[in-house]
């Protein structure tokens, strides 16, 4: 039984592969446990990792630092490709102040940690991981890993990795207990807080449908396009009904005429301009009666599928003089938008075509509409940024006063060239759609063999890490954690008046989160804490890669 004896502690690759796999298995398991409603997720790989490594499983360096690098840029370029279209997106209207909030999250995180670093004389690298974990953002821990091997030519302070795992639990448990406090603190009712969500009025992209009676005589036997002309806001009109009581779908040729009721779907915050400046609302049409008059049209939803579109604007299409069929609206990455003539389309944009069964036909011939080619993942986007990423991370920038070039590193690179992509790719007809799915499955694979091999490589000194003085970790991770949120978030409940599920979500993105917005998301039956998370959590995990990799670069 000796080969079997030498397969768990030998070497080779077979050991190697059987190794990370028993890793990842058993870490992903416990990672399904859950106690009061809370689990620690894919980070029990990292512990898995450490305990296998403890009792003598160990790997070649060489093979352990490749696997975990090359894991940690699959997790991170996904990570990007995901984020990227929300993240300039994300510094329009209300979102500025919420990214100004979590900014402050991050800057108190980073200080406490350096102030720590100074007053303990702990290793600010050490002090680096502690804060990833306390913040449970794991690109983060990569970034600082792939940071001080970059400035001590690739020798790695286990410390960074224990200093994470360590902090973790705090981290993730400390973020819910702020969350308790708010509530205790301002007696926040739930019900409350929800009623007064549904009182007010949301920002953002939310399109209406109004049905308007046309009053303004200025406008009467003029042409849709002349209409649109006159008034600067972002709205289509879907149909028209005639007087004479025909129903035709509004093309830019449409003329205008006394007595006609018009069906127009606008921006909401579109919604009192586009009024005034028609007419008045409709006495005898509400805008779900349309369906039941043009029974000859119908809406269905369209899937843009063909690679040609990506990045052509929907006027350019000419749909409605050629098919005859009028796009009302566009859903991207579950966000609904205004489909006017301007708007790029992207591959994977679903439409909403109103016209007849045949014209919609049609249409959705030449827009693709086939769901089994979205399956088909899109690997030159992927490999040729992931080849860019690379290059970028190895540029080495000179700061005056500093003894070594600054890189952005293996994290750095790819999640910075991953958000353009994501964002700028279709301008340049590059397709850069993947399924949800698939765009996770990547994540995880890249996290769970970063993970494995980041516990493997920490776990012959964590025990002596922690006898010698690791465990203030744990409270240096819980300063980390609690301080910041406290002294950023008590007084924007208190003086801004803040919403407590959208407090709740800011706070839950600012620390990068997910098992924070998980619970947040648990207590009440609305999106918003979902919205504010999913506005900060780009920016604010820019910042945290960013914040590790400075902090270690800084030291040295």
């Amino acid at each position: 039984m000796n080969w079997l004896g030498e397969l768990f502690v030998g070497g080779g690759i077979a050991h190697s592969i059987l190794v990370i796999a028993l890793v990842v298995a058993v870490g992903t398991a416990l990672g399904k446990v859950k106690v009061a409603g809370i689990s620690l997720g894919v980070t029990w790989i990292l512990f898995a990792g450490i305990a296998a490594s403890h009792f003598g499983m160990i790997l070649q360096a060489d093979v352990l630092h490749f696997v975990k690098e090359f894991g940690l840029i699959l997790f991170i370029f996904a990570l990007g490709l995901q984020v990227g279209p929300g993240f300039f997106a994300s510094f329009k209207k209300g979102g500025l102040s919420l990214i100004g909030y979590a900014i402050g999250i991050v800057a108190l995180g980073v200080a406490a940690t350096a102030v720590i670093a100074v007053v303990t004389h702990t290793p600010i690298s050490t002090m680096t991981g502690v804060m990833s974990g306390a913040v449970t953002n794991t690109p983060g821990l990569g970034a600082a890993q792939t940071a001080f091997g970059d400035m001590h030519h690739g020798t790695m302070d286990p410390s960074i990795a224990n200093g994470y795992a360590v902090a973790y639990p705090i981290g993730a448990v400390g973020v819910i207990l702020c969350f308790l406090l708010f509530k205790a603190i301002f007696r926040v009712r739930l019900d409350g807080e929800t009623q007064a969500l549904v009182a007010e009025s949301a920002d953002g992209h939310h399109t209406e449908r109004l049905s308007i009676q046309l009053t303004n005589t200025n406008l009467m036997g003029r042409t849709v396009m002349e209409a649109k002309s006159f008034i600067n806001r972002r709205f289509i009109i879907s149909r028209v009904r005639h007087s004479s009581g025909e129903i035709e779908i509004a093309s830019s040729a449409t003329i205008l005429g006394e007595g006609d009721k018009l069906l127009i779907i606008c921006d909401e915050a579109d919604r009192d301009a586009i009024m005034t400046f028609f007419g008045t609302p409709t006495t005898d049409l509400k805008p779900g009666d349309w369906v039941k008059l043009d029974t000859h049209f119908i809406s269905k939803p369209v899937i843009v599928t063909k690679s040609n579109l990506n990045g052509k604007r929907l006027g350019s299409l000419r749909l409605r003089n050629t098919y005859g069929v009028n796009i009302t609206r566009v859903a991207r990455a579950g966000i609904e938008l205004v489909a006017s003539p301007e708007l790029e389309l992207q591959v994977g944009d679903k439409l909403t075509v109103v016209g007849t069964e045949e014209a919609i036909a049609s249409a959705a011939e030449f827009l693709g509409n086939s769901v089994k080619r979205l399956n088909h993942p899109n690997l030159i986007a992927i490999f040729v940024g992931i080849t860019l990423g690379v290059l970028i991370g190895s540029i080495p920038f000179f700061v005056p006063g500093m003894p070594e070039p600054l890189k952005l590193g293996l994290a750095g690179g790819p999640l910075i060239v991953a958000i353009l992509i994501g964002r700028f790719g279709p301008h340049y007809k590059m397709v850069t759609y993947t399924t949800m799915s698939a765009n996770l499955m990547l994540r995880e694979v890249g996290i769970s063999l970063f993970l494995a091999c980041v516990g493997l490589g920490a776990g012959e000194t964590f025990v002596a890490s922690i006898v010698s003085g690791g465990y203030w970790w744990i409270l240096y991770g819980a300063i980390i954690t609690i301080v910041p949120i406290l002294i950023v978030a008590l007084p924007v409940r208190a003086f801004r008046k803040m919403n407590y599920f959208r407090l709740i979500g800011l706070v839950a993105g600012a620390q990068t989160n997910p098992m924070a917005l998980a619970y947040a998301n648990s207590l009440g039956g609305n999106d918003q804490a979902s919205v504010a998370y999913s506005t900060v959590y780009p920016f604010t995990m820019f910042l945290r890669i960013l914040a590790a990799q400075v902090l270690v670069m800084l030291a040295f």
